[in-house]
């Protein structure tokens, strides 16, 4: 039997305050093209399903849309759990329901750890909690939780003592493993490492899926990361090839399927004439950009020539001063908005040519003479 593990949708993610529901969808649709190929038995979700606890009407259209063709057009079974950027309880929503339809959903830890079983393999579930919770849950036993570690090794064991021999073991967590390389877009995971636990906790599994951390990455011989279906984020994840994982778990081989991408994520760098003449193909000048100018200022009318040749170019840096230790980094947002705001226009203009943001007399100085300009301009 094959299993996918894929996790960390961020369904509703926004790009600078831009919407990339085709891009989700193009990489569920291409998770559903490899179900088919692979003949895949069930698919497991690790988590991070959506971006945000309240989640856009589109981006919950857009979930409904993965269900329908995963657990209704294709029959797969799938089994997911909340994770960190979830709601727990409107993800579980009729989850008793939907199990007759082939999709298995664990919100919230309860006292019974969930546990499906696909042919020869048994599917725990372990969707993001506290230590907190499990002493919640517990309380008998809460004096001996002292750690997030001892609360995962307490759970854990629960679940192993519904290992069934003769079977495979497989745990499904959202999960901060000590040792993950977390990338730029692992917001909360970048925070600090208060809620990391060690990979031991989940010795005796066959394989742990793994969700949270947005890099594919082998956590430990059992344990793995199968990371972002897309890349969020530009850094580390432009170079990382973004897939699903594979298992078999007739042999417990594990094999990492690449997805393809409606838009790469880039960052070019040079100087204007050099990024504005640039010959690229057609999928650089149509990826995501951020585009770093090493010689000039940036300004709307710049921008404007850019967007005509990289028209999905959300965030540009440049102006780096003699110094060499500053430069400025915005969005088309942030530039958009100077047009219509001059105070901005003229804190910009201090950042540029000072390097330093002006004070509140130089702002009172400036006021005074805008209010003058317009006085004339209106005579």
């Amino acid at each position: 039997m094959k299993i996918l593990h894929t996790s960390d949708w961020h369904l509703g993610r926004l790009n600078v305050n831009r919407p990339m529901f085709e891009d989700q969808q193009y990489f569920i649709d291409a998770i559903c093209d490899i179900i088919v190929h692979e003949e895949i038995s069930a698919v497991l979700i690790a988590g991070d399903i959506y971006d945000r606890s309240i989640a856009s009407p589109e981006a919950i259209k857009l979930y409904d849309y993965a269900m329908n063709r995963i657990a209704g057009e294709l029959g797969v079974k799938v089994l997911m759990v909340a994770g960190n950027h979830d709601s727990a309880v409107r993800l579980a929503t009729n989850s008793e329901l939907l199990k007759n339809s082939g999709l298995y959903i664990a919100g919230a830890l309860s006292e019974s750890i969930d546990c499906v079983e696909l042919e020869n393999t048994q599917v725990f579930f372990f969707p993001w909690f506290t230590s907190d919770k499990v002493k919640t849950l517990f309380p008998d036993d809460a004096q001996s939780i002292k750690s997030l570690t001892d609360a995962y090794e307490y759970i854990v064991n629960k679940a192993k003592e519904q290992f069934k021999s003769g079977m495979k073991h497989i745990a499904l967590s959202h999960a901060f493993i000590v040792g993950a390389e977390t990338s730029t877009s692992d917001r909360s995971a970048e925070v600090g490492f208060a809620s990391a636990v060690s990979a031991k906790v989940f010795e005796g599994f066959d394989y742990v899926a793994l969700g949270h951390i947005h890099k594919p990455q082998d956590i430990a011989p059992n344990a793995r990361y199968c990371g972002t279906p897309m890349p969020y984020a530009f850094g580390k994840e432009e170079d990382q090839v973004k897939s699903v994982t594979v298992i078999d778990t007739d042999n417990m081989a594990v094999s990492q399927l690449p997805l393809p991408q409606l838009h790469l994520r880039k960052t070019l760098r040079g100087t204007f004439d050099e990024i504005l003449k640039a010959d690229y193909p057609n999928e650089i000048k149509n990826a995501y950009l951020r585009l770093e100018i090493t010689d000039s200022c940036l300004g709307l009318e710049m921008l404007e020539m850019l967007r005509d040749i990289y028209p999905n170019a959300t965030e540009f840096k440049g102006n780096e001063y003699d110094d060499g230790d500053s430069n400025i980094s915005l969005s088309i947002e942030d530039l958009e908005k100077l047009e219509s705001n001059p105070e901005e226009i003229f804190k910009q203009f201090c950042i540029e040519q000072m390097n330093a943001a002006p004070d509140e007399h130089k702002l009172e100085l400036f006021q005074n003479a805008y209010e003058e300009y317009e006085k004339g301009d209106e005579e």
